[in-house]
């Protein structure tokens, strides 16, 4: 089982940047696959990106060329840089090991004021 936490979402101007981070703890994080996924307000939980062990990493395709998606095995630590940001990207981002996930964090809240 791992666990993960959140952190680095906050409130931002459109067209700002932020990065998140998920900090994994517990089972190896090195042999997960992980996840970023987001849930705004009244929609379900949607797809940002994922990335393999070995670094592959895969979008939405809403998403590609805002997002990045990486990976520091040696911190145990996941990121997702996000340029660009849009109104509509204001969502709780949650990130998640394993495809399909297993475990969740428990969020962190990312507001783009228009």
């Amino acid at each position: 089982q791992v666990q993960l936490v959140e952190s680095g979402g906050g409130l931002v101007q459109a067209g700002g940047s932020l990065r998140l981070s998920c900090a994994a703890s517990g089972s190896i994080f090195s042999m997960n696959p992980m996840g970023w996924y987001r849930q705004a307000p009244g929609k379900q939980r949607e797809f940002v990106a994922r990335i393999t062990t070995g670094g592959r990493s895969a979008y939405a395709d809403s998403l590609k060329g805002r997002f990045t998606i990486s990976r520091d095995n040696a911190k145990n630590t996941m990121y997702l840089q996000m340029n660009s940001l849009k109104p509509e990207d204001t969502a709780a981002y949650y990130c998640a090991a394993g495809y399909p996930p297993r475990s969740w964090g428990p969020g962190t809240q990312v507001t783009v004021s228009s």
